[in-house]
């Protein structure tokens, strides 16, 4: 499978599949926002979606460049699994858009884990996005490979950006 995706395209398909996921999820985006998925025709929180993976045991990781705001901060703070079970990095350099379902599915593409760029937005609100969701293994494996790349600290130690590092892996 290997779909171009679009504006709308991106909430339908991408952040679909997020509470379908069975084992891993892994998130890199550059911003993070408050952002509200359609769950049984209502409204919700993103991060209760993650709170309810971490509950049933998924794996989840989440790579951002910045803090969050403080909508995004007060959500987090209903859901105190996030705490200990969501893994997390912070990392300024990360520019990259990139989700991996179970290592078996990827999105690669512009869309920041933002209301205007996978959430829940009217057309007339939302970002002029572009991706594509892919189960081709190579790219799947590549995608991967760059994302557990930062998230292990590979760049660290040569990083001209240490200033800025709000959370040093080493």
């Amino acid at each position: 499978m290997f779909k171009y995706i679009s504006n709308t395209a991106h909430y339908k398909e991408v952040l679909s599949r997020v509470p379908r996921v069975k084992r891993t999820l892994w998130i890199g985006t550059a911003d993070i926002k408050d952002l509200y998925i359609e769950d049984s025709k209502q409204k919700k929180p993103f991060l209760s979606v993650l709170a309810d993976l971490i509950r049933r045991g998924v794996e989840v990781r989440l790579i951002h460049a910045k803090e969050p705001g403080p909508n995004f901060r007060e959500d987090f703070d209903k859901y105190p699994i996030l705490y200990d079970g969501l893994e997390r990095v912070l990392c300024p350099r990360v520019h990259f858009k990139i989700i991996v379902f179970d290592c078996k599915e990827v999105y690669i593409g512009s869309a920041n884990l933002t209301g205007a760029g996978l959430g829940m937005k009217t057309d007339s609100k939302r970002n002029f996005e572009a991706g594509i969701l892919t189960d081709i293994p190579e790219i799947v494996e590549q995608a991967m490979t760059q994302f557990d790349e930062v998230w292990i600290g590979k760049h660290c130690k040569v990083c001209k950006r240490k200033e800025y590092c709000l959370d040093p892996i080493v």
